[in-house]
C-alpha cells in the first residue's frame, strides 16, 4: 500500500501527531462547538495543502493526526489552524464581529510527535 503524496520533484510521507488545549484548559468543547469544529479544522487544513487524517476532539484538548507537506512547518500548519479556529469560534460562538487584542481561545503551545513512516515503501522508492 503507497501512501506517499508528490510535489513536482519530491515523495514525501509527513505525519505529526499534534495535541493543544484551550486557554485555561477550560472545558469549551461540548456540544454544538464541538460538531462543528472538525469540520472547520478538516477545512484549514486543506488551506494549507494539508490533510486531516485522524483528529478527536476530547472535552479539553485536541489530538489530530495531520499529513504536512515538506514545504510548510508544522508551526505554520498548527498555528494557522490554531489562529484561524479561534476567530471562528469568536465570530460563530461568541458573537464576535471584530478580532480584539488579547482575546484567544488556545492556548499558546502545543505538543507534536512525529509518525514513523512505512520502511517498505522507503525502500521500494530508493530501489
Amino acid at each position: 500500500m503507497n501512501n506517499t503524496e508528490s510535489l513536482s520533484h519530491s515523495k514525501w510521507e509527513c505525519k505529526y501527531h499534534v495535541v493543544w488545549i484551550p486557554k485555561c484548559r477550560r472545558k469549551a468543547l461540548y456540544e454544538q462547538l464541538r460538531k462543528n469544529l472538525g469540520e472547520v479544522f478538516h477545512e484549514l487544513a486543506r488551506q494549507k495543502e494539508s490533510k486531516v487524517v485522524e483528529g478527536h476532539l476530547q472535552s479539553d484538548h485536541v489530538h489530530m493526526l495531520i499529513s504536512i507537506p515538506p514545504k510548510y512547518s508544522v508551526a505554520q500548519v498548527v498555528g494557522y489552524i490554531k489562529g484561524k479556529s479561534a476567530i471562528h469560534i469568536a465570530r460563530t460562538y461568541l458573537g464576535q464581529k471584530k478580532n480584539y487584542v488579547g482575546m484567544s481561545f488556545w492556548a499558546r503551545g502545543y505538543f507534536v510527535s512525529t509518525v514513523g513512516t512505512d520502511e517498505d515503501v522507503v525502500r521500494a522508492y530508493i530501489t
